[in-house]
């Protein structure tokens, strides 16, 4: 089938403030797609609430962000010829996914659902009815890894693999990375919330600390889990080697890599992190753990070291490792430079391209043939 180009397409999905991994790849891939001469209406899951005073009243926020974006969303419906959806697991969905899926099905707008959460199974397995109904209804699933193409296959719903896309530009150096040994800096860069565990990063920390004293690690990310991860910095006596830095924007971003020696990452769900792209592009040695979707994007000892979720010990184990043996730390670095160019745009639009023309050439229910 000949690839049919939109011309016109509403994206559908958060944008920063705050940088999170979703938001930013929203905001990349609407850069990207308008260099294409795509006419991209981006609408925002998370628009500022307004009055600003509302967004402090619990339950009733909502409907002062829900009622606008919808109104916002049908509007649109009558401008584009095809809707990308950024979609996530929980009330995202049902509030900001479901009804966009709905009302593109009453307008007969295609809509491809970009679902990017790590916690996918847990979700399809409890609200599996719900979703299930809404997904007949779009013309093509996507997700950014085979972990998640696993997880909906075991639903019986077809999906399609696109990978995230990694600003090469921003985040790659010309220059050979080498070691800070005489005080290493390592970095986690995931926001401060209970699934990417950062209490087992700053623990597997205090074991290096152990045999580096002048080892320094920045906590980039910002989250509920915050106060608790600074009582426990300071219970570990940790405080003058630990700096949290809050969010930061891409640029400060790109500077902290550049300065980083190693990067920690001990998330217990995860999908496909767009800061472990990021560390590959600049060269930084990631030490990681198993969780979700992270064996299919790195390799271990080759791209980068996996250990269990939860063994802070092992994690400082692979991390001193690291800091021991030069020739250890030089291929995964070089490895990862050269494994995260099938990330770039250059790799990733023809695929995009390609469902755009799939989705817009096909009728929304024969599509999900395998959703019963």
């Amino acid at each position: 089938m000949d690839l049919v180009k939109p011309q016109s397409i509403a994206l559908v999905g958060p944008l920063p403030p705050p940088f999170g991994g979703m938001a930013n790849q929203t905001l990349q891939l609407a850069k990207l797609l308008e260099g294409e001469g795509v006419e991209v209406v981006l609408v925002r899951t998370n628009a500022p609430y307004r009055p600003k005073w509302m967004g402090r009243i619990k339950g009733v926020r909502a409907l002062f962000r829900l009622i606008p974006y919808l109104l916002n969303i049908w509007m649109t419906l009558q401008k584009v010829q095809l809707v990308h959806l950024m979609a996530n697991s929980g009330w995202s969905w049902h509030l900001f996914a479901a009804p966009v899926i709905w009302m593109a099905h009453l307008k007969k707008v295609p809509v491809v659902v970009n679902y990017r959460g790590g916690e996918a199974n847990a979700f399809l397995t409890k609200s599996n009815s719900w979703v299930r109904p809404s997904l007949r209804r779009v013309a093509k699933v996507v997700v950014p890894s085979g972990f998640l193409a696993q997880v909906f296959a075991s639903f019986d719903v077809a999906s399609e693999v696109v990978p995230n896309i990694i600003d090469l530009d921003r985040f790659s150096s010309d220059e050979k990375r080498t070691l800070n040994k005489s005080s290493p800096h390592f970095i986690v860069c995931r926001n401060l919330e209970a699934i990417y565990d950062v209490e087992t990063a700053i623990r597997a920390f205090s074991s290096i600390v152990a045999s580096y004293p002048q080892a320094r690690l920045t906590i980039a990310g910002e989250g509920p889990e915050r106060s608790a991860l600074e009582q426990r910095v300071k219970d570990l006596c940790l405080e003058p080697q630990v700096a949290f830095t809050g969010r930061l924007d891409p640029e400060k971003m790109a500077s902290l890599y550049k300065s980083a020696d190693v990067m920690l990452n001990t998330s217990r769900v995860d999908n496909m992190p767009n800061a472990l792209l990021e560390a590959m592009s600049a060269g930084v040695p990631i030490v990681s753990t198993d969780a979700g979707g992270i064996p299919y994007m790195v390799e271990n000892d080759q791209t980068a070291l996996l250990r269990p979720v939860g063994d802070w010990q092992g994690i400082a184990d692979a991390a001193l490792m690291l800091l021991q043996q030069d020739t250890l730390y030089q291929r995964l670095s070089e490895n990862g430079v050269e494994d995260v160019f099938r990330y770039r745009w250059k790799s990733v639009q023809p695929l995009w391209m390609a469902i755009y023309s799939e989705a817009l050439g096909n009728k929304p229910n024969n599509l999900c043939a395998t959703i019963q």
